[in-house]
């Protein structure tokens, strides 16, 4: 990490409100654990994408431990603008985060919504939605320690059943600066169920600040569909991403430069090969048939799966 953080310190930071401010719907890669690092992130960015997040880092490990930091959090000057997730449940922790990573990104987003158990047992995730004040208190502290006025402080929520709640919420975070709020439009213990754009548009007319729609989104014309249906200013994506990481470009399916620029990005990466052959089974999901896949994703070497690629597809 620190090679490549030393090399982000003489490029540009972005602020990410410029998007916002741009008339355009952004369009962003969601957190997701282990799929959106840095050659992820790269390989977007070339197909559209305007805004990504790394994927959640749990803040009080990333604060007390060097090990954490260089494992977890990669960038480079091109890779902007960023935003890192936190895991939070402590506004000082949050702080201290923030600090660390505030040369090097263009804002911090915390967690309000991971709905597994374990990050609501330890107190992260999507159990914050339940604890307004302590929101409000998080955002406002790292407002108040963070010098750079650009610096973002987002945050990423799951609804309530009582939307009333949803709303307090969020205009509790506005109050205190937020610079904008995500919205998967799922309570905590919905999963497959139909995700409530209703529910985002209502919050979207409830707030002067940009809101994100996610949730369901699986392509280009989905993406226009939710920004009709809520308003929202932005649309984030995840598994539409890993399933078409060209989508945002207006692919249907992934194409196969996309495929050859991930193989060019990941090889120049050092992308572990379990990452780097997760993708492409995603990315090939739609184009290949079920014998192809049953072939493909028992491969277990880099030069296993090179050989397979360009032998059948010339990639």
């Amino acid at each position: 990490m620190i090679g490549d953080i030393r090399e982000t310190k003489e490029c540009q930071l972005k602020d990410p409100m410029d998007l916002f401010h741009s008339g355009q719907v952004v369009k962003i890669c969601a957190p997701m654990v282990r799929y959106s690092k840095l050659a992820f992130r790269t390989l977007v960015r070339k197909y559209s994408c305007d805004l990504c997040y790394t994927p959640m880092i749990v803040a009080a490990d990333f604060v007390r431990s060097a090990k954490a930091r260089d494992s977890e959090f990669t960038t480079n000057k091109g890779d902007h603008p960023l935003i890192v997730q936190f895991a939070a449940k402590e506004a000082q922790v949050l702080c201290d985060a923030a600090r660390i990573v505030c040369p090097f990104a263009d804002g911090i987003d915390l967690n309000c919504g991971c709905p597994q158990r374990w990050a609501i047992s330890e107190g992260y995730g999507a159990c914050l939605i339940y604890k307004p004040e302590l929101v409000k208190d998080m955002v406002r502290r790292v407002r108040s320690q963070i010098d750079n006025p650009k610096f973002s402080i987002s945050i990423k929520i799951r609804i309530h059943e009582d939307l009333k709640r949803t709303v307090d919420l969020c205009q509790k975070a506005e109050a205190a600066g937020v610079s904008w709020i995500t919205v998967h439009g799922r309570s905590i213990e919905e999963r497959h169920q139909p995700v409530h754009y209703d529910a985002i548009k209502i919050i979207k007319q409830s707030l002067s600040i940009p809101i994100v729609a996610n949730g369901d989104i699986k392509t280009l014309k989905d993406a226009e569909n939710v920004h009709h249906l809520t308003q929202a200013d932005g649309i984030m994506v995840a598994r539409g991403l890993l399933a078409n990481p060209a989508m945002f470009a207006g692919y249907e399916e992934t194409p196969f430069q996309c495929i050859q620029d991930w193989v060019d990005i990941a090889l120049e990466h050092g992308t572990p090969f379990t990452c780097f052959h997760h993708h492409l089974m995603y990315m090939m999901e739609r184009i290949t048939s079920k014998q192809e896949k049953k072939v493909f994703n028992v491969l277990s070497s880099t030069s296993a799966v090179l050989d397979y690629l360009n032998d059948r597809y010339g990639v």
